[in-house]
């Protein structure tokens, strides 16, 4: 286990895109050793963040994610993995995990800053196995959601789940997700 005492899967980033219907931003992760998805909104100036960090692209002063990265590490801080860890009322949560004088911090985190700091310390990014259960998103060959994937998981989720789940679902649906798992 990575972190909290509670089981994790590493995931990648897959992509950042743009909602056609809304023109919201949305982080995609990915299992690092499976296909099953994770899409969290975030907003613009956080997704450009990330990208930019992913595209190696030098800005000519700090970002607030890198006065964090900076903060962390001049205060005897190594960032060491990001958790996304709970998932309430259709809003995500994340742990950065610090390691900081023989201790180890958990730090409450918005996922996307969360996600932003990890590209900057190019440490692993973990979900929660009930976070994934939940709210991950399995794909046919034609890029659509596969509905009630059960490969051995929990019952599906509730009607309940599903209506709560319902915005990410119609955000998804608006993606263009044709180049969706083949990178950069």
């Amino acid at each position: 286990m990575a972190g909290g005492g509670y089981p994790v899967i590493e995931l990648v980033i897959d992509s950042i895109r743009v909602g056609l219907r809304h023109y919201r931003r949305v982080v995609v992760l990915r299992e690092k050793e499976a296909e099953r998805f994770l899409t969290i909104w975030i907003g613009a100036d956080v997704a450009d963040a990330i990208a930019l960090k992913l595209q190696n692209v030098a800005v000519p002063r700090p970002q607030t994610h890198d006065l964090l990265f900076n903060s962390i590490g001049d205060l005897g801080g190594v960032v060491k993995s990001v958790i996304v860890n709970d998932l309430k009322d259709d809003t995500f949560f994340a742990k950065v995990i610090v390691e900081q004088n023989g201790r180890t911090l958990e730090i409450d985190s918005r996922p996307s800053d969360a996600i932003a700091l990890a590209v900057r310390a190019e440490v692993p990014i973990y979900a929660a196995e009930d976070v994934l259960e939940r709210a991950g998103i399995v794909l046919d060959d034609e890029g659509q959601a596969i509905e009630g994937q059960d490969r051995e998981r929990p019952p599906a989720p509730t009607a309940e789940e599903l209506e709560k789940l319902a915005a990410f679902r119609d955000f998804v649906a608006g993606l263009d997700l044709d180049d969706l798992g083949k990178g950069e």
